[in-house]
């Protein structure tokens, strides 16, 4: 009977052993800015800078290489949805405007967010290749 109990009490107590090393999935941060480095399958064009900061009221923001944006944004575990993209109206180079508005579309079709192994946060539409950030420094 000491065998049939061992044999019982073996794979829960494993169960629960395994369930203790399961990682709690990351949260999101906020209040910390992001750095963009590829958009689709695409690097950004040398020396542009677009960064995403998601904000503790629910509103992310940022620069877009040439102009400051601004939306809402709601996440849920890994569902993340950007709403009300605006951003100001400056003007710059054409290629840093035509990136810039590729960043702005590729905000509207994220559906998902998670870390890479390498730890860059990616933000995933419903179908394509994520947008891919590293955290800044300092």
């Amino acid at each position: 009977m000491l065998h049939r109990t061992a044999r019982v009490t073996r794979p829960a107590i494993l169960a629960l052993a395994l369930a203790g090393c399961a990682a709690t999935p990351p949260a999101l941060e906020q209040e910390r800015t992001y750095r963009v480095e590829w958009i689709d399958e695409r690097p950004l064009l040398e020396g542009s800078h677009l960064t995403i900061t998601f904000g503790a009221d629910d509103r992310a923001y940022g620069t877009g290489g040439c102009n400051h944006w601004f939306a809402g944004y709601g996440v849920e575990g890994e569902i993340l949805r950007f709403s009300q993209i605006g951003s100001t109206r400056k003007a710059c180079a054409p290629a840093l405007m035509e990136q810039e508005a590729r960043f702005f579309q590729a905000l509207e079709h994220v559906r998902r967010w998670d870390l890479s192994p390498l730890e860059q946060l990616r933000l995933w539409p419903e179908q394509g290749k994520p947008i891919r950030l590293q955290p800044e420094q300092g």
